[in-house]
């Protein structure tokens, strides 16, 4: 499996994963932003964008795999790895599977919670529901809680911009993750063990992932820092760029470089 992959800027690598059902696409304000910074690799998880599916079971495993493989086509011994909202399950899985390859992380928008039994049966329902009738599916019930008020009242270009990429997530793709998300493990051990400094980052109008969330999983990390995005819903790093690529650039600087 080889993942399509979007890369902007030299030096340090940073690795970032976009959220579910997005693809790299949601990252370009982060490749403008941060390229003079570091060097920006955002790939295409499977089943979305430019990058295949296959024929493995759902699986976060699976994903944080493929990412390795990725660090190893790029020639990238170690690099910081950051995800949002699903993203941040694979990179907790990358940090469980290879904390090797890890420099560093970065957790917006997401938490290390198992999801419970009524959450893995309300995936699995989308899951067949996509599969039985489309993306439109999510634009009715997941695109509403993606975004905060403040954008979904004020920004009506980055609403029809999430709206966009939620409409064009692939079925099946959308029916995997959501089954691999649905079967993910609590990640607060993989937290507690890690080596390497993590940022964590939530959007104050977050209610999927919300602060409690982000500040549980900055007190499991030894070495933590959380930053609260203002205005900013699930998809803070749509709906906040700036904010967003101050809070990782920061991090970057006193963190790792």
């Amino acid at each position: 499996m080889r993942l399509y992959t979007r890369s902007a800027g030299e030096g340090l690598p940073v690795v970032l994963l976009h959220a579910f059902p997005m693809s790299s696409t949601m990252w370009l304000a982060q490749r403008e932003g941060l390229a003079a910074t570091c060097k920006v690799i955002t790939p295409d998880l499977r089943g979305f964008g430019g990058s295949l599916l296959g024929d493995d079971e759902p699986s976060l495993d699976v994903m944080a795999d493929d990412v390795a493989r990725l660090l190893d086509e790029e020639g990238v011994d170690r690099a910081v790895v950051g995800g949002q909202s699903m993203g941040g399950y694979v990179t907790m899985a990358l940090c469980r599977r290879h904390p090797d390859r890890v420099l560093g992380v970065v957790l917006a928008d997401t938490k290390a919670t198992a999801d419970p039994e009524a959450a893995r049966e309300n995936r699995e329902r989308i899951a067949a529901a996509v599969l039985d009738r489309g993306s439109s599916v999510l634009v009715e019930e997941v695109l509403p809680a993606l975004v905060g008020p403040t954008t979904r009242q004020r920004r009506a270009m980055v609403f029809g911009r999430v709206r966009g990429l939620v409409q064009s997530a692939p079925p099946g793709a959308v029916a995997w993750a959501q089954r691999a998300m649905a079967a993910r493990p609590d990640s607060f051990d993989t937290l507690r063990a890690l080596k390497v400094p993590a940022l964590v980052i939530v959007g104050e109008e977050d209610e999927l992932s919300p602060l409690p969330d982000a500040e549980a999983m900055t007190e499991a990390v030894p070495d933590g820092r959380l930053a609260v995005i203002e205005k900013a819903g699930h998809l803070s790093a749509i709906e906040q760029p700036e904010a967003f690529n101050r809070a990782v650039a920061g991090f970057l600087r006193d963190r790792i470089l």
